[in-house]
């Protein structure tokens, strides 16, 4: 009798492929905004089935800003970095996007967002789609169809929209029309090429024109740019703006000269 024959099938190897996204949040004085902030981010990504990390630099904090960010690093993937003192805005995003870059997949995303509670975590999942889309850089934009603007005071409203023309006019770039607003999505490999490219100079501005700088940056790579619509919610902020409207006027227009005279 001939014995039957035998036949080993192989199983695939299990692997998780799912591409992980990365929360860079930059804080200073956020006790009040940082823990509705971390429920939403939690609550979304576990909604859409993200793998997820937020990176959270404080910038030598002053309030409880630490010690709310200590507890919820016990119940969600979050890391924390410090600065001992207060270092500004250009230091404190450049500090959580090098460390987002030196830790992701260049298929992974980076996503940055202000820690005042403004910005919705609802959106990054637009904003993973548009980069899987083939995007590189996808910015939460104040100027296209469908954005919404609760609680922002009238002459900050302005200085947007005047910053917003001044630069499409002297230093347009393609897909862009909010050179400013923080809550973006980048691509882990284009980051990791910026970084490799310019070094810490990637943020070389240390005030709220950091934020434009770095899209001056990455013009110079070649890099596709998209917006999605921001629903910005000032009105669930608690506690005033830090940022100094004069001196941001100052600091953008001497930018736009210096990256003008270098074109």
């Amino acid at each position: 009798m001939i014995p039957p024959s035998t036949t080993s099938i192989k199983q695939p190897v299990a692997r998780n492929s799912q591409k992980k996204i990365w929360i860079v949040l930059p804080a200073y004085n956020e006790e009040g905004n940082l823990s509705p902030l971390l429920e939403k981010i939690d609550e979304s990504m576990q909604d859409d089935g993200f793998q997820y990390e937020v990176v959270l630099v404080d910038d030598g904090s002053q309030d409880q800003t630490l010690q709310v960010a200590s507890q919820y690093a016990t119940q969600m993937p979050l890391r924390i970095e410090r600065h001992m003192k207060n270092m500004g805005l250009g230091a404190t995003i450049r500090d959580g996007l090098k460390l987002a870059a030196e830790n992701c997949g260049d298929n992974d995303i980076v996503v940055a967002m202000d820690c005042d509670n403004t910005h919705t975590p609802g959106l990054i999942r637009s904003m993973v789609r548009l980069i899987r889309e083939g995007n590189d850089v996808v910015i939460a934009s104040r100027f296209q169809k469908g954005a919404q603007v609760r609680g922002v005071p009238f002459h900050r409203q302005i200085l947007s929209i005047g910053m917003s023309v001044l630069y499409r006019t002297i230093l347009p770039i393609r897909g862009v029309r909010d050179y400013s607003c923080g809550y973006r999505a980048y691509r882990g490999g284009i980051l990791r090429e910026a970084f490799k490219k310019y070094g810490d100079r990637f943020v070389s501005q240390n005030g709220f024109e950091c934020m434009v700088d770095i899209l001056l940056k990455l013009r110079k790579m070649d890099v596709i740019f998209t917006e999605v619509p921001l629903i910005l919610r000032y009105d669930f902020k608690i506690g005033k703006s830090k940022m100094d409207v004069l001196q941001t006027i100052s600091r953008t227009l001497s930018l736009l000269f210096l990256r003008r005279i270098e074109v």
